[in-house]
């Protein structure tokens, strides 16, 4: 089974990562294609897969080909390897905006798709995936790439309807949860802390709430209300968030990433 990359950036080279380590398949299994010759070296380098310029070489062969392109290069990518693809090959798309439909309707026959939405902490194999698949899609091909999604984080099927939904709460969430940390650490900053250690601080408190969310299985409120005590420190930070809408506020800009995906 040769899984074939077209476009080697940091989500293709997530997954790579995460591919090797979990011995999903071995290294000469994997092949990849980028325009940049520098680009092509570096991954060559990283990880000892082949890599070479061409989008249709890669197609040829190929047994899974994973479109790992920014969605405006698309049309640009299925014209150089419709020809090169037929019912036997498995296609992966990782962009957000295109449907199924959109990618079937492009290549103008009838292939097996997955549409997938990884995020960014996928780099770190902490990555979370909604996956949705063609109807020719078989139950073996879905399986294997689940295996693929789940060997940079956690995997989840969802039907298509919801992919805009999974862009707003994961696909672009980190960019929130990134905020979110800067914004306590320069208030710990103003508070006489090292910038360093405030961001360590209020880094590792975010990634220990959410595992404490993941692995207890408690109601986030639930959790929340374990750490505020009467007349305490934590209910006056949280009348303070709740008065200038902190919940409103993230819902708003969920919803508004969501009305922009649709619109993609």
């Amino acid at each position: 089974m040769v899984i074939g990359f077209i476009g080697l950036g940091n989500m293709a080279k997530a997954m790579i990562g995460g591919i090797l380590k979990n011995d999903v398949v071995q290294t000469e299994d994997i092949i990849g294609s980028a325009p940049s010759a520098q680009t092509r070296s570096a991954v060559n380098e990283e990880f000892g897969i082949h890599t070479m310029e061409s989008n249709a070489q890669v197609a040829d062969e190929a047994d899974i080909i994973v479109l790992a392109v920014k969605p405006q290069y698309f049309k640009v990518v299925i014209a150089d390897i419709m020809d090169h693809v037929d019912e036997n090959k498995l296609i992966i798309s990782i962009a957000a905006g295109k449907t199924i439909e959109w990618i079937t309707n492009e290549f103008e026959k009838k292939v097996k798709i997955i549409r997938a939405m990884p995020n960014t902490p996928a780099l770190v194999s902490e990555g979370c995936t909604a996956v949705c698949r063609s109807e020719n899609v078989s139950d073996d091909d879905i399986k294997f790439a689940m295996e693929i999604f789940n060997s940079c984080g956690k995997a989840n099927l969802v039907p298509e309807s919801l992919m805009d939904v999974v862009v707003g709460v994961s696909g672009s969430s980190p960019a929130y949860v990134f905020m979110f940390i800067e914004a306590m650490a320069d208030a710990a900053v103003a508070g006489g802390m090292p910038r360093k250690q405030a961001y360590e601080f209020a880094a590792q408190s975010v990634l220990g709430s959410a595992k404490m969310v993941l692995e207890t299985g408690k109601h986030p409120g639930e959790l929340k209300d374990m750490v505020t005590s009467p007349a305490g420190t934590t209910i006056q930070a949280v009348k303070a968030l709740e008065e200038k809408g902190f919940r409103g506020t993230v819902m708003d800009a969920v919803e508004a990433c969501i009305e922009k995906s649709r619109s993609l």
